[in-house]
């Protein structure tokens, strides 16, 4: 059996973590045809799960295994880019996964330096510091176009129609998953099936700090998408809810712009909402091309009235259109008029 015990140093058990949970999903998709494993063998779920509750992670693929943790430079002295790097472990289906991974990673590198402007701004509401404040807003919205930029990676890396009927597969999780009714036992921890949710871009808590700090309210506006964007919180590293939990300890900064009547600040504001609405729009663009438009290829000559169930879900488990539009419509209502 796999002992992980002997795993010095949280870099190399947020490796061993990242091994194997692809070793898992691996195993328990197979071919990606309908061979699904019910059981996780002891060998790997024993040490799998101690690992996990170690790192305070789900024992499952989550988003901050496949991208913030699967990658490394060709060249170490060279640039965080695209050409540079290269995954650490990849899916069949050619190189989708290794360009799914690596334009979702370099998003999120994109978007970075505006998790350095928070406590900027934390700082300066509560010093009442408006000009501070402005520059800090100004930069976080460029940071936001930037991921936007960055993004529209995904079309010269990624097939959509590899990453539809195969990478997909490999990501999906065993909750609310029809595939897998009732989760995945996990030998020798426990007799009973446990239900995980897949990788999704909800994991990510760069977005996630900047809806709290923006005061979007997604997690107060109530429903499915709230109930399920709290829920991806559980999927996050430890550290990462520690920080979304002190962002909602801190003075409301959407308060703070409202009191003040400066309309210069107020822009800024505004700037970033818009910059974090555009990138919302634009993620709905990339669904309907890599999920929705090849399930209805998919289906094309099927006669029957009602869709599948699983052609608007995405790999953690939501009706994806649905949620993606209730969280850029909550989004845009932040907006001051």
């Amino acid at each position: 059996m796999l002992n992980a015990d002997g795993l010095q140093g949280h870099k190399c058990q947020r490796l061993a973590h990242l091994a194997l949970s692809c070793i898992t999903m691996a195993y328990v998709w197979g071919r990606g045809d309908g061979d699904v494993k019910k059981v996780l063998p002891r060998n790997i779920a024993v040490p799998y799960c101690k690992l996990s509750k170690k790192l305070d992670l789900p024992p499952i693929l989550v988003y901050a295994d496949c991208v913030l943790a699967n990658w490394k430079k060709k060249d170490p002295s060279g640039p965080m880019t695209y050409e540079n790097m290269d995954t650490l472990f990849a899916f069949p289906g050619g190189d989708c996964s290794k360009g799914f991974f690596l334009v979702s990673l370099l998003v999120e590198i994109a978007a970075s330096p505006a998790i350095q402007e928070i406590p900027k701004i934390v700082k300066a509401v509560r010093c009442k510091d408006q000009e501070a404040l402005k520059v800090a807003l100004l930069h976080i919205c460029s940071c936001l176009g930037e991921a936007r930029k960055a993004f529209e990676e995904m079309h010269k890396y990624v097939d959509a129609n590899q990453f539809f009927s195969v990478l997909r597969i490999y990501l999906s999780g065993w909750k609310g998953n029809p595939n897998l009714p009732g989760g995945l036992v996990y030998e020798g921890v426990s007799d009973s099936p446990e239900e995980f949710a897949g990788g999704s871009a909800a994991q990510s808590s760069i977005f996630q700090s900047l809806d709290v700090l923006l005061g979007t309210e997604q997690n107060t506006s109530g429903g499915s998408a709230a109930e399920f964007l709290q829920d991806m919180r559980k999927y996050m590293p430890p550290a990462h809810r520690e920080f979304l939990k002190f962002l909602e300890s801190c003075p409301s900064l959407r308060k703070f712009v409202i009191t003040c009547n400066n309309a210069d600040l107020k822009e800024a504001y505004n700037s970033c909402v818009k910059a974090l609405v555009t990138l919302r729009n634009y993620h709905l663009t990339i669904v309907d091309k890599y999920i929705l438009t090849p399930a209805r290829k998919a289906r094309k000559g099927d006669t029957s009235e009602e869709s599948p169930d699983s052609e608007n879900k995405g790999t953690g488990g939501t009706d994806l259109k649905m949620f993606l539009k209730t969280v850029r419509n909550t989004t845009q209502k932040a907006q001051l008029m």
